[in-house]
């Protein structure tokens, strides 16, 4: 399965990374109750931290801010279940299946690629604030040069009109 397509799968709620129930029944290739029942069936693996149902406003976030969700899934009535990466991979021991195997391994895998670069994009945000701190003197002086030079020309025309003072 393709990497960027998974990624594009994963959501951020509850400052949590997760894909949705029919995200992933899609991915693997079952109907999203199938996919609800299994995990139904083996409740005791999926606690809170592994797995959620979306409250109604969290759902109706998702479907103002995911505009390529399918039709049918916009108007359950039902909020689906967000699985963590943990839930995900608990799921490969419900869905015993080698489809759902060989997508536990590639949404793993894009889990392990977003956190890498999340670490990557923080280590240069830190680096930029550092480089900020140490040149700011400089770059304020930079700013003061560019404001002069643009506004050269009106310093010029008002020093051509003051009055001349000194020997004619």
């Amino acid at each position: 399965m393709n990497l960027q397509l998974i990624e594009s799968k994963i959501l951020e709620l509850r400052k949590l990374k997760v894909i949705l129930d029919f995200d992933l029944s899609t991915m693997y290739e079952v109907e999203t109750r199938v996919l609800k029942q299994a995990v139904k069936r083996n409740k005791d693996r999926f606690p809170n931290d592994f797995m959620f149902q979306l409250t109604e406003s969290e759902w109706n976030e998702v479907i103002t801010n995911c505009d390529n969700l399918p039709k049918n899934i916009k108007f359950s009535p039902v909020a689906p279940y967000a699985f963590t990466e943990q839930g995900i991979a608990m799921l490969s021991s419900v869905l015993k299946s080698k489809k759902a195997l060989h997508i536990n391994i590639a949404i793993m895998r894009a889990f392990v690629f977003i956190r890498q670069y999340a670490i990557t994009h923080k280590d240069l945000t830190e680096q930029l604030k550092s480089l900020e701190t140490k040149y700011n003197k400089q770059f304020t002086d930079i700013f003061q040069a560019i404001h002069y030079l643009l506004n050269k020309d009106k310093l010029s025309t008002a020093q051509k009109e003051r009055k001349k003072v000194g020997f004619k």
